[in-house]
């Protein structure tokens, strides 16, 4: 991915030099890095490994997920603590991931503990079992699983 992204701003570095102006313009060199995301995109085969915009693209979308989980969950956290009567039931529980590298599961307990209502406790030593406390294990339990399941999707598309 990073040879890709320098071979990218070598093309746009040569369009810039091989244009007929006196002085550089960053419209000039924007140019050349297009035209250059156009070549390694039809050559990016020969390279055996995944065009790099695609995973920058990847990690757009896993940022956008979070930031809109992360929405969610603290309008759900907002809602149950301005209600005049606290009817919550927290709870432990436990999830096994699909996720096997360090940064993958790190990533993914970064993410759950960063949201509101639900807090990473302890990863087992395996590193598959998660130990999640929820802040109402009735009602966001079901939440939390499901935005578990998109974190690690979109994990999986940014690492793999």
């Amino acid at each position: 991915m990073a040879m890709q992204f320098i071979l990218n701003l070598f093309i746009a570095t040569l369009w810039l030099l091989l244009q007929d102006e006196i002085t550089p313009q960053f419209s000039t060199f924007l140019m050349g890095f297009v035209v250059g995301i156009g070549i390694l995109y039809a050559m990016h085969r020969f390279y055996g490994t995944q065009f790099y915009l695609r995973r920058v693209f990847s990690i757009i979308k896993l940022l956008w997920l979070f930031n809109w989980e992360l929405l969610l969950s603290s309008y759900n956290v907002l809602k149950q603590i301005t209600t005049p009567k606290l009817n919550i039931t927290p709870g432990i529980f436990t999830y096994k991931t699909k996720l096997n590298g360090d940064w993958e599961i790190t990533a993914l307990a970064l993410l759950l503990t960063l949201t509101p209502g639900s807090v990473v406790m302890e990863v087992s030593e395996e590193g598959d079992m998660f130990y999640i406390h929820a802040m109402d294990i009735e009602q966001s339990k079901d939440a939390v699983i499901r935005s578990i399941g998109k974190f690690e999707e979109a994990i999986m598309e940014v690492t793999r």
